[in-house]
């Protein structure tokens, strides 16, 4: 029987092979969608990550000459980190705007009180925004935005490889960007629903004016819920339009982040 021989640069390299990638994937976990939740333990997300990184080491490129204990090596590991969470943070954006604009439709209609704990961000947000975040997370798996993610996940070791991949301030800047946009993108989502509930609290306004006897503090929030009710039943096609837009908006901006849309237009 010969006897098993193991060299240790063989070994450096496989860990060296493996360490890489890993950074960005175990970045792009933190903080993408559903696998970011704080519902699922923190083992299932190391056994992720390393399985994603044997699946993707073989298509990496990783620099030779780069070692893990170098100043260099610890700058490339900054990086690679700072890529995995953009990566998955712009799209999980969307989803923030996606709540933000399930709590405006709450507060408008009166439901601001009726809370329940998010299993995502592990506190309480209103009800409508917690159906809103799950409309949103159905239809996002419905147009397989996972896969389009871990693609762009994939092809960003090719258009920033290791090592050598270019983060400056445009980089960051266009993740600023698409996160100032939340509030925008929420509120065009809900916009249908505020639109009709501000009509109804006018008119509860003219009311109370017309006829100050009458006791609206008692009759105003029963007919704001139901008409609240009635206009998200009416508008649903509109809201889930909306949802749409704004996965497919969040996509896009996910591959222009990594360069894969200008890469393919080439």
């Amino acid at each position: 029987m010969q006897p098993v021989l193991i060299n240790a640069a063989d070994v450096s390299g496989l860990v060296g092979r493996l360490w890489w990638p890993s950074l960005r994937i175990a970045g792009f976990v933190l903080a993408a969608p559903i696998a970011s939740e704080v519902v699922i333990p923190g083992r299932v997300k190391i056994v992720l990550t390393l399985a994603l990184a044997f699946v993707l080491a073989p298509v990496t490129q990783v620099p030779a000459a780069l070692s893990i204990f170098s100043a260099p090596g610890l700058l490339t590991a900054i990086q690679e980190l700072i890529i995995g969470v953009a990566i998955g943070m712009v799209m999980q954006l969307a989803f923030d705007g996606l709540t933000f604009a399930g709590q405006t439709i709450s507060m408008s209609m009166g439901l601001g009180f009726a809370t329940l704990v998010d299993p995502q961000r592990g506190a309480s947000v209103p009800v409508l925004g917690q159906l809103v975040s799950i409309m949103g997370t159905l239809s996002y798996l419905a147009i397989n935005g996972h896969l389009v993610l871990l693609g762009a996940l994939a092809n960003s070791f090719r258009t920033l490889p290791i090592g050598a991949a270019n983060i400056d301030k445009d980089f960051l800047l266009a993740v600023a960007i698409w996160g100032s946009r939340i509030c925008e993108t929420g509120l065009l989502v809900a916009l249908p629903a505020m639109i009709s509930l501000v009509i109804v609290n006018m008119a509860l306004g003219v009311v109370a004016r017309a006829a100050p006897q009458l006791n609206l503090f008692g009759i105003g929030f029963t007919v704001t819920l139901l008409c609240g009710f009635f206009v998200l039943m009416v508008g649903l096609d509109g809201i889930m339009n909306g949802i749409s837009t704004l996965l497919d908006n969040a996509l896009r901006a996910v591959l222009d982040l990594v360069g894969t849309r200008s890469a393919g237009a080439h």
